[in-house]
Formats: structure tokens, C-alpha cells, sequence
């Protein structure tokens, strides 16, 4: 839909005047959708928050109204942590977090639904029952709606480690206001295609959709979409072509880390969107043999970007309680690491 903002409508934010013409959705998920890149103002990409001129053309993609909630789905989870207010998990990659176009199955919410709002409903089942008795009875906060139950922030699909999801509406909002004021603690492994110039740094470059791939972001300046990032690393090794990195987000944007390692030169090892590759061979790095051993130059060690959630750190939100939660690195990325460290 394209709209022109009138008189009565100057100085409004792009959000609430969009709001008056998409009167079946809320002020909340149309902003969400701004955010996302669907509306435009005069041609351009716009912020939520954009005071509107007289005269000036609206661009606006309505979304789809939102699908009922992800169905329950009996997929395995390694359990971290879990209580009446909150759960950790040790998210396996190529787990989409929760429900979105093109993604209806196989989801961390799914299964979430599963083992935490279906438990009552499988009491009469003697395997099932023994298998939730250590599961707190409860379900999971409704407060990010149908398709996101639960969900308090997010890993992309092919970053694996930890994550936590609330289980009541109190829960929710106070595990959300720690992310809002940046006071979780998130730390990530990444391995490097390519080795950072400097052992330790801080990495503060604002983050902005790109202007011609949807999908990605990119290091923007002075654009409505562009916001602040701020990322600290540190090298743990370096290997022949690659470096082991331990990382600190200090913002939460979206592909945060693999944007912020990519413009230092050194983008997350096999992550297709940042680096062109999609798959990583031992030929990626001239291996011909580890510990003396002939190896297949062409056999997959790794399929997706090599970015591990690691650790998070935060205050439980009814009992005050500082909080730690570790995932171990994954067998994929444990492989990748062995065959550096012994070539």
C-alpha cells in the first residue's frame, strides 16, 4: 500500500501513522515490521520512530496477520536449566528459534511445546511420566505472542548453545528488561575464516539492514536502519588460515557477530551468508594429513557457520540469583577444531 501523508498527520511517527491505516494490526507488530525494512518513505528504508513531513509517500508492505501458534512436537532438547519461571537450553544448529515464513516445523518453540505445555496431558503415559519427573509443572509465557511462546530473545538457525525462554508472564518481562539494559552477560566461540589483526579489541561498527540483499545486514552509517553494535573478542588460538575467538556482544542486533568479524576481514568460518561458503573441506586449508595421517581432502567437517552461544549470565527473574549457563561445543565445530590444532 502507498499513502501520502496529509496536513493532519505531520509530525506523527511512522509507526502510529500506519497504525491509523492498518487498523486490524497492532502499533506493536507494525513496528516490528518497520523494523524489519517493510515500510519506506519517499523511497527510503524508514525507522519506526520517523516524524512524517507533508507531502511525503508511504511505503508499506502489510504484513500477513500472524499464524496460530507452532504445534507441540516431540523433538528431543538438551535441558540446561529448568523451573517454574524459566528454562536453558543447549540449542542444536539448524534449529530455527521460533515460527516464520517458510518455518512452521521443527522449531525450538515446537518443541518447547512439547516438553513443557503438553506435560500434564502425558501424565498417563508411565515412559513419559518418568521421563518429565524432573520437569517442573508449567507452561511458557504467552507475552510474545501465538507464535512465540516463550521466547524471550533469539540464535540464528545455524548458530548453536545456549538460550532461555520463560515459562511465565513475570518471568518474561523481567528476563526482557536485562536484555533491554544489556546486563546479560552472552559470551560466543567462533572460529575465523582468516585471523583477527589484534589478540583482544572492540569492535564498535553500527548495524543496518543492507540496501540490496533483505536478508543480510551489513556496517551502516547515518541510515535509518543503522544502529549501534558493539562486539569484544579475544583470540583463544590461531591456526594456519583461521583463529579460535571468544566473543562479547555488548548490543543484541540482529547477525551482530557475523557482521562485526566480516568487516574486520575475518567473517565466521562457513557462514554462507557472510563468507560465500556453505560447506568447509580439509582442502579449505590445504590439509593433505593430521597427527601424520592421511586425510580426504574433500570430506565435510562442517555445514553451517561455525558460531557457538557458549555461555549467558543474568539474574533469576523471581529470586534474584546471579545465574550461569555453559553449552558445550558442539561435535562439529570440536572436529573442525581438531583437525587445525593437529595438521
Amino acid at each position: 500500500m502507498s499513502l501520502t501523508v496529509a496536513q493532519d498527520s505531520v509530525g506523527s511517527r511512522l509507526d502510529v501513522f500506519l497504525t491509523r491505516q492498518v487498523s486490524h494490526q497492532s502499533r506493536s507488530y507494525l513496528a516490528r515490521a518497520i523494523e524489519k525494512g517493510a515500510a519506506r518513505v519517499d523511497g527510503i528504508v524508514a525507522r519506526a520512530s520517523l516524524k512524517l513531513r507533508a507531502g511525503s509517500l508511504v511505503s508499506f508492505i502489510v504484513p500477513q496477520p500472524p499464524r496460530a501458534g507452532p504445534a507441540a512436537e516431540e523433538i528431543d532438547l538438551d535441558f540446561l536449566y529448568c523451573d517454574d519461571a524459566m528454562a536453558a537450553v543447549n540449542k542444536p544448529p539448524g534449529m530455527v528459534v521460533h515460527p516464520a515464513k517458510g518455518n512452521w516445523q521443527g522449531t525450538l518453540a515446537g518443541a518447547l511445546m512439547w516438553h513443557l505445555e503438553r506435560r500434564n496431558e502425558r501424565k498417563d503415559d508411565a515412559d513419559s511420566a518418568e521421563a518429565d519427573a524432573a520437569q517442573p509443572v508449567g507452561g511458557l509465557s504467552s507475552v510474545g505472542g501465538p507464535t512465540r511462546p516463550g521466547i524471550v530473545h533469539r540464535l540464528d538457525r545455524d548458530t548453536s548453545g545456549v538460550i532461555v525462554v520463560a515459562r511465565s508472564e513475570e518471568a518474561h518481562h523481567k528476563l526482557a528488561k536485562q536484555f533491554e539494559n544489556r546486563t546479560v552477560e552472552k559470551t560466543y566461540l567462533a572460529i575465523t575464516q582468516g585471523q583477527p589483526q589484534f589478540d583482544r579489541d572492540e569492535i564498535n561498527l553500527p548495524i543496518g539492514i543492507h540496501p540490496y540483499q533483505r536478508e543480510k545486514m551489513t556496517v551502516r552509517r547515518d541510515h535509518s536502519t543503522s544502529r549501534d553494535a558493539v562486539t569484544r573478542y579475544e583470540v583463544i588460538e590461531r591456526f594456519r588460515g583461521a583463529a579460535l575467538v571468544q566473543l562479547s556482544p555488548k548490543t543484541g542486533r540482529t547477525h551482530q557477530i557475523r557482521v562485526h568479524l566480516a568487516a574486520i576481514g575475518c567473517p565466521v568460518l562457513c557462514d554462507a551468508l557472510y563468507s560465500g561458503r556453505s560447506v568447509i573441506e580439509p582442502s579449505f586449508f590445504d590439509i593433505k594429513e593430521v597427527a601424520g595421517a592421511a586425510v580426504d581432502p574433500d570430506a565435510p567437517l562442517i555445514r553451517r557457520q561455525a558460531l557457538h552461544a557458549a555461555s549467558l549470565a543474568l539474574l533469576h527473574p523471581i529470586t534474584n540469583e546471579r545465574m550461569v549457563f555453559a553449552a558445550p561445543i558442539p561435535s562439529d565445530i570440536e572436529r573442525v577444531l581438531a583437525v587445525l590444532r593437529n595438521a
